[in-house]
């Protein structure tokens, strides 16, 4: 069985952690490497500045954790539940968050680059002005989210609900968006492509004529 003392160093890979309580743990500035977890708890830990590489977490639950300031590469946090957990100045490089749900997070500011947040659930988050561009977000949940003046170019937005969303000034040029999708959303200001905004026109009942004939 792996110990939190375990889990201090940077002795790389551990066999997989099941159903283990961290709760109130400090791991401040600790390096893990290829560690897997699943069904453990990280309630109220003290993951600030943590550093994680190949890591795999599945189903664990960081309500309340600190996070602020930790650094992720190539790591899987799937299914995993997030509430009022801290996550201002943290950065994910090629991760993984499908599944995971986030609740009264404090996110910014926060660096996410060529990750998966697909199913991933962040209604009402506050995400204004951070660089979504390019993410994979099929069907997640944007609900209400704050994403005034966020850059969502390139993204996949496919199947996402944006009912409520909040998205003036945001950049949606070549993201994957249904136009009908938007229907819900504030998207006053927001930069849009010619291919968005004839699906936009048609969602609307609006008839584009491409070839400009009467």
């Amino acid at each position: 069985m792996t110990s939190r003392t375990d889990l201090t160093d940077d002795a790389g890979p551990s066999d997989e952690v099941v159903g283990e309580d961290f709760g109130d743990a400090v791991f401040a500035d600790v390096r893990w490497s290829g560690r897997r977890f699943v069904g453990c708890r990280f309630t109220d830990a003290d993951l600030r500045g943590l550093v994680t590489d190949r890591c795999e977490f599945t189903e664990c639950d960081f309500t309340g954790a600190d996070m602020g300031d930790s650094r992720h590469r190539g790591t899987a946090l799937r299914a995993c539940v997030f509430t009022r957990t801290t996550l201002s100045g943290s950065t994910f490089t090629s991760c993984s968050l499908l599944g995971s749900q986030f609740t009264d997070c404090r996110w910014r500011p926060v660096t996410i680059t060529d990750s998966d947040l697909s199913l991933t659930s962040l209604g009402r988050a506050d995400l204004r002005r951070t660089d979504l561009g390019g993410l994979r977000m099929r069907e997640a949940n944007l609900a209400s989210t704050d994403l005034r003046e966020a850059s969502l170019r390139g993204a996949d937005l496919a199947g996402a609900r944006l009912s409520g969303t909040r998205l003036e000034g945001a950049d949606l040029r070549e993201a994957v968006v249904d136009g009908s999708a938007l229907l819900g959303a504030r998207v006053e200001g927001a930069r849009v492509d010619v291919t968005l905004a004839i699906s936009f026109a048609r969602a609307h009942g609006l008839v584009v004529d491409m070839d400009g004939h009467a």
